[in-house]
């Protein structure tokens, strides 16, 4: 499978580059994850629940970044065995352009799954891997829009109430 796509995600890139490399906002981004352990230079654990079609299973893998340019770009690899379930290899470049809204995060993604999975079909396997695509950024920019509205950068359009709770959700994700 692969899939490319952008997003615009209302931060610096600067900013947006540390939360990709940060275990704890990785835990409360990813969708499902369970467990993120680790470091940038040696590389993360995870685990992570996902339902996809039929097939329940818990992954557990490892994630090592490379090509590491600060604010600028980094390339992720990761393999997770779900036991019965199958398997999950694959890899992604990210890189990220300063733009008008904050930061435009382009990536492309390859990936390859075996065992249950497999047999699922392209068809739900893209389907599935394109909404947690999608589920990541609109996590990621709910983590990082109320660190610019902290910050009293120009992010800050929501307003005082709505804004206020996603920073209660985002503490109590985080224990921050």
């Amino acid at each position: 499978m692969q899939m490319s796509d952008q997003k615009e995600i209302a931060a610096p890139p600067t900013e947006v580059y540390a939360a990709l490399l940060n275990p704890e906002v990785l835990k409360a981004c990813v969708p499902g994850a369970t467990e993120v352990t680790g470091s940038p230079e040696e590389g993360f654990e995870a685990s992570v629940t996902q339902k996809i079609g039929p097939v329940k299973a818990t992954f557990k893998g490892q994630v090592t970044l490379s090509d590491l340019v600060p604010g600028e770009k980094l390339t992720i690899a990761g393999e997770g065995k779900g036991g019965a379930a199958g398997f999950a290899k694959g890899g992604a470049k990210v890189s990220l352009e300063p733009s008008d809204g904050g930061t435009m995060l382009s990536y492309e993604v390859e990936a390859k799954v075996g065992g249950k999975l497999a047999q699922l079909g392209n068809r739900i396997i893209d389907g599935f891997a394109k909404k947690m695509a999608d589920q990541f950024f609109v996590n990621l920019q709910t983590h990082l829009a109320p660190e610019a509205e902290n910050a009293g950068e120009d992010g800050a359009e929501d307003g005082g109430e709505e804004g206020e709770g996603k920073k209660g959700w985002f503490k109590k994700m985080t224990g921050g």
